[in-house]
């Protein structure tokens, strides 16, 4: 039976690059996207193309009622789930911390982690072993920033993916006798579209004479080692992170 995998915000960057490298590993593939509809459509097209099974679904992950529609939509069209990329996640312009107002903070955090916590949610209820389910797996998207903290830049983005790591590590805990793996990759200074949604499409570029590699990343690097947790080949992985970083 076809593995099947979600990738929530998957129009374009790292999400684009996991749903391409799933796709060649054989998955049935779903891209969900919420404004990206050219974006996420391009990329299905390019994946039916090459002879894989995707679907495109639209879907706003922090709206509960979306995202039971959004799984109800994959159970019927691809199978039952076996992995999630829980990929979805937003910032806005860089700013002090005492400029950042609590709209702001409870959109990122609407994304970013109830998001993430609403979809994962949905997968183990068809996942796990206790819910007749033959296990899975799922990786969250953190950041270094959670690690870091992105001072005069991001701290409410810092923070919603220091919730991620904490949902993490208490999933995996949860839900190790139940057949599933919960995984994170916290990426670092990555070419994306993001920094521009932050303010400064450049920023990678300024920032990279203070990673040890001496350079920024790519997003599908980022991909190789999300998918890396998928497999068998973590088969024994959970509660981990894997920092993709260049050492930063």
């Amino acid at each position: 039976m076809q593995e099947v995998l979600l990738v929530t915000g998957a129009s374009r960057g790292i999400g684009a690059e996991t749903a391409r490298l799933a796709a060649q590993s054989d998955y049935a593939v779903c891209i969900n996207y919420h404004h990206s509809e050219s974006e996420a459509h391009k990329l299905l097209d390019s994946l039916l193309t090459c002879g894989a099974t995707a679907i495109a679904v639209r879907a706003d992950i922090g709206d509960e009622s979306e995202v039971r529609q959004l799984f109800e939509t994959i159970d019927s069209k691809l199978g039952r789930l076996t992995a999630l990329v829980n990929n979805a996640g937003i910032l806005e312009q860089q700013s002090d911390f005492e400029n950042i107002s609590l709209a702001r903070l409870q959109r990122i955090f609407r994304l970013n982690v109830e998001g993430s916590f609403l979809c994962a949610q949905q997968a183990i209820k068809r996942m796990s072993t206790k819910h007749g389910g033959e296990g899975g797996s799922i990786v969250n998207l953190s950041s270094r920033a959670a690690v870091l903290g992105a001072p005069h830049e991001y701290i409410d983005y810092a923070a919603s993916k220091g919730a991620i790591d904490a949902i993490t590590i208490g999933l995996s805990k949860e839900l190790g006798d139940q057949g599933i793996r919960v995984n994170a990759v916290r990426p670092g200074l990555i070419y994306t579209d993001m920094h521009a949604s932050g303010g400064e499409a450049g920023r990678v570029d300024r920032l990279k004479t203070g990673v040890p590699m001496q350079r920024g990343g790519l997003a599908i690097e980022v991909a190789r080692a999300i998918m890396w947790l998928i497999s068998d080949d973590a088969s024994y992985t959970t509660g981990s992170f894997v920092e993709v970083s260049g050492g930063r």
